[in-house]
């Protein structure tokens, strides 16, 4: 055989090995990854501790188990724009499953239906979808019992005495922040609600109801305009505990830190501290890190066995505070430290 023969053959099998590996790895993980198993995790920002902490539990099951993590998140507590992009490169990675707590629970359901659609187990982790049969399984916090624990705790510390309420809440239509909002009302008993309601409900004692995105420097302002509106607010309920020391600073800087009552949803490190200083009454403690790790290793189970979880895992809730109150199941701020997003 001529050396120009042997170099057209050598040259024509390079082009078909190539073929035949560009092949390969459009067909899905096991390929494209090694044989390692992809899991993907989106949050809704990188910088709030607690999508910090779902980080940290997911990467440490995600080596536990073998699997490779990629994460991603959006640039704003509300940019769905991210999120969508963020899915559509793990699809395209090979990712066996998603995890995803969204941003915009509606606007990201035809995403999460592409990916479905090409075989990914999509898992939301604390934000349930907009409808939440949208992903295959839910990981959370029951949000709406949150919200009432510390309604509940507000009713018994305040017992029969005039209320005046300002309500910091989450972008609207969030499914989380319905919850929330709802489940305090409704724990407070100002107003009837259920967890099945996909929309605010207000009452007559809320003198102010403002969105803030979970943000400190938003809640604050949040406040301040709540305080303009009317500055005999004596009950504050708010989202999440960084809006909470926004509204703790607001009320600090008008002289008023020990007129209003302050709770919260969300019991991280910082927050449990903030109870212990008095800065806020009582936070219902969530354990983000459980809800991660969780939902990787459905994923991995998934991706050994081929079944898909399914349905709402409740991951647990838990009353913190300094001051409890008879009939008010609670734990103390040392439990809520232990514990801070376990």
């Amino acid at each position: 055989m001529s050396s120009r023969v042997v170099r057209i053959a050598a040259v024509c099998f390079a082009v078909t090995s190539l073929a035949f590996s560009v092949a390969a790895c459009g067909k899905g993980s096991s390929n494209s990854n090694n044989g390692q198993v992809v899991v993907g995790l989106i949050t809704k920002t990188d910088t709030n501790p607690f999508f910090v902490k779902m980080k940290e539990g997911a990467q440490k099951q995600a080596d536990a188990a073998g699997v490779k993590l990629l994460t991603a998140a959006g640039k704003f507590d509300g940019d769905n724009a991210s999120q969508v992009t963020a899915i559509e490169n793990m699809v395209n990675a090979g990712a066996k499953g998603i995890l995803l707590t969204a941003s915009d629970t509606k606007a990201i359901v035809p995403a999460v239906e592409k990916a479905r659609a090409k075989g990914v187990e999509v898992i939301a982790l604390d934000t349930p979808t907009d409808p939440q049969s949208a992903v295959d399984a839910l990981f959370a916090t029951n949000n709406f019992t949150a919200g009432q624990l510390i309604g509940t705790y507000a009713k018994a510390v305040q017992g029969d005495k005039p209320v005046k309420i300002a309500m910091i809440d989450l972008n609207p239509g969030v499914t989380v922040g319905v919850l929330r909002h709802n489940g305090f009302l409704s724990g407070y008993g100002a107003a009837q609600a259920t967890q099945d309601m996909a929309q605010y409900v207000t009452a007559p004692n809320v003198v102010c109801a403002q969105p803030a995105q979970g943000d400190q420097a938003k809640s604050q302002t949040a406040m301040e305009t709540c305080l303009q509106k009317d500055p005999d607010i004596n009950l504050v309920y708010t989202i999440n505990e960084p809006s909470a020391l926004g509204v703790y600073t607001a009320l600090k800087t008008a002289g008023k830190e020990n007129q209003a009552m302050i709770v919260s949803v969300d019991g991280g490190c910082t927050g449990v501290q903030a109870v212990r200083d008095g800065k806020i009454a009582a936070t219902s403690q969530q354990y983000p890190l459980k809800m991660a790790s969780a939902g990787v290793q459905a994923i991995v189970d998934y991706a050994k066995n081929g079944n898909k979880t399914s349905g709402y895992t409740d991951t647990g809730v838990t009353l913190i505070t300094a001051k409890p109150q008879v009939g008010v199941d609670s734990k103390d701020v040392q439990y809520g430290l232990d514990n801070c997003w376990g």
